[in-house]
């Protein structure tokens, strides 16, 4: 079976999904906890470690290095926050954007969402008819979480089979048997898709599901992750140049 353009427009479909489910779990958890994580990020980072932790729980909590990057620069911009502070706040945050990634390998691969997921919707759907601001914005969150595994879903089901397109695969060995090249070709793929997506956790979920189908070996995926780290240190960058 030939891989065509329908199939493709399928696969930016899936990515798409899994986007929106993102942005709108991000969203809810901004308006349950902004405030509060903002309190936090100004007031925990006396020393390097509790900057650390405290970047690692804003980012697990939010689930996006991006928004906390973005609070820090603010931050030490008014200079509530030394260079220091924010450098420890932003480390913390890159590993904590990590959650995603064991999220999707956990619940994505080893776990059937796709089951749950409508009945999740659903669920959320009637928590956003209630009348306690808290309990829409959690019926958010539900409902964004569960359209980000129904994008999962989709996203295994696009990506092309790997028996049924030699052609593809073949393609890809060209490149993946480069040695160093082909870390630094790979690297810079990882780094250019999250520049354009302006989201690690997306470049990130298309490179597991890739690796897990078979379509790149590990060596190639692993550089992969490091050009999206790469990648997404462009928001901090455009943040500091515009403040």
């Amino acid at each position: 079976m030939e891989y065509g353009f329908s199939n493709i427009l399928q696969l930016l479909g899936a990515l798409g999904l899994f986007l929106f489910g993102m942005k709108v779990m991000s969203d809810a958890l901004l308006r349950l906890a902004g405030n509060k994580m903002r309190t936090i990020l100004a007031t925990m980072t006396s020393n390097r470690v509790l900057g650390i932790s405290t970047g690692f729980l804003i980012t697990s909590v939010i689930q996006s290095s991006s928004a906390t990057t973005l609070m820090v620069v603010s931050f030490s911009n008014a200079s509530l926050l030394t260079l220091t502070e924010a450098i420890s706040v932003i480390m913390g945050a890159n590993i904590g954007t990590t959650i995603t990634a064991w999220l999707i390998t956990i619940l994505g691969f080893k776990v059937s969402m796709s089951a749950i997921a409508l009945p999740l919707v659903g669920l959320g759907f009637a928590l956003t008819f209630g009348k306690k601001e808290h309990l829409k914005n959690w019926g958010e969150f539900i409902i964004g979480f569960a359209i980000l595994f129904i994008g999962i879903q989709f996203l295994k089901e696009a990506m092309p089979d790997i028996n049924e397109n030699p052609g593809i695969l073949e393609f890809l060995k060209r490149y993946t048997d480069l040695g160093f090249w082909s870390v630094l070709l790979f690297l810079m793929i990882g780094t250019i898709l999250t520049v354009v997506i302006q989201s690690s956790s997306a470049t990130m979920a298309l490179t597991l599901i890739m690796t897990a189908q078979g379509w790149i070996p590990f060596e190639m995926a692993a550089a992969m992750v490091l050009g999206e780290n790469i990648g997404t240190t462009i928001t901090a960058n455009l943040a500091a140049i515009v403040a």
